[in-house]
């Protein structure tokens, strides 16, 4: 059977399209040194876009204005580092002793029933062999000087990246013929949606901090730091967040309070989420939670941990470009315009 002209036509625009698809994520994947740490730098620049405003308001002109965004942002990652380093170097340290916690745990547990003295004896030499595993996964001095280069090399690409596009910002929207107004407004949805959400997930840090420490929990400021960060990561971050407190609760209780970390985290974690960001956030920003979930999921395949970072906030800025009506506006962000000493 011979296939009509247009159907035949429609199948080569299908099929040109999914090789363009596959050629473009490989694309993607192939210059993740490059393209990531370009993509993040642009995000960061369209978050500080409201302190640029403020800075051009005052009359600073951009070009310091822009110098002193990157400063800004790289102060904050210094003390951001600073401060959570002895957090992170204290939660390897405690890899070794939930171990054995959990070692003990499962001999124990054997032991209660019957004739399972070869299965004791399997699941204490796979976590002896885990824990040599956990062991051999811990970078070592020169695995840190090899991979050094990389990443000043990415560095030096994000800094660029922020510096220039922040300094040239109006120049590139004016010349997108018609759609620059649309720009900014997905700029200010991104901006509004990532300093709303910080300020979110600092209180829900602050709440679990608190929680932990009530419920007696070693080392809460961990956990408080934990939920901070990784509910940037929606659903996924919560999620390891929450099967971290259960083992550490069965590890550190007896009884039914080893359910009670987890448990505290659950309503904490609940709360913000079904209350407080709808709240906060508004409904324009709102997403579908299937789209937001593979989002993420293809961001952290593609480019790592900077791709789960970079891919919400993507994902916000397109929705919230695509969404805007084009209605008559001038073009020039008088705020960021450029201004004399």
């Amino acid at each position: 059977m011979i296939a009509r002209p247009e159907t035949r036509a429609r199948l080569q625009t299908v099929s040109i399209a999914l090789i363009a698809l596959v050629a473009g994520v490989t694309a993607l994947k192939l210059a993740q040194g490059l393209l990531a740490p370009v993509t993040l730098g642009l995000i960061v620049a369209i978050v500080a876009a409201p302190g640029m405003r403020l800075l051009a308001r005052l009359g600073i002109p951009r070009a310091v204005s822009a110098s002193i965004s990157l400063l800004f942002v790289g102060a904050m990652t210094v003390l951001l580092i600073a401060g959570l380093g002895p957090i992170v170097m204290d939660l390897i340290g405690q890899v070794p002793r939930i171990e054995d916690e959990i070692r003990w745990w499962v001999i124990d547990a054997s032991r209660a029933i019957r004739g399972l003295e070869s299965m004791q004896f399997e699941l204490e030499q796979s976590l002896a062999e885990d824990g040599k595993a956990v062991e051999e996964a811990m970078p070592s001095l020169l695995d840190a000087l090899s991979v050094a280069p990389n990443f000043a090399a990415q560095l030096l690409t994000f800094a660029g990246t922020f510096f220039f596009f922040t300094l040239t910002q109006n120049e590139i929207y004016a010349t997108v013929t018609g759609r620059a107004t649309a720009l900014r407004q997905a700029d200010k949805a991104v901006s509004h949606y990532f300093l709303t959400v910080t300020a979110i997930n600092s209180g829900l840090g602050v709440a679990v901090f608190a929680g932990m420490t009530l419920v007696g929990l070693p080392n809460p400021i961990l956990w408080g730091a934990a939920a901070f960060i990784l509910n940037f990561v929606l659903y996924l971050g919560p999620v390891m967040l929450l099967v971290a407190l259960g083992v550490v609760g069965f590890t550190e209780f007896n009884g039914a309070y080893a359910v009670l970390p987890a448990l505290v985290y659950f309503l904490l974690n609940m709360t913000e989420a079904q209350f407080v960001t709808p709240t906060l956030v508004g409904q324009r920003l709102q997403l579908n939670p299937l789209v937001v979930f593979l989002a993420i999921l293809f961001g952290l395949w593609l480019w790592g941990p900077i791709g789960g970072i970079v891919s919400l906030p993507l994902l916000v800025w397109v929705t919230a470009y695509m969404a805007h009506d084009p209605t008559p506006a001038p073009d020039l962000d008088t705020d960021l315009a450029a201004t004399q000493a």
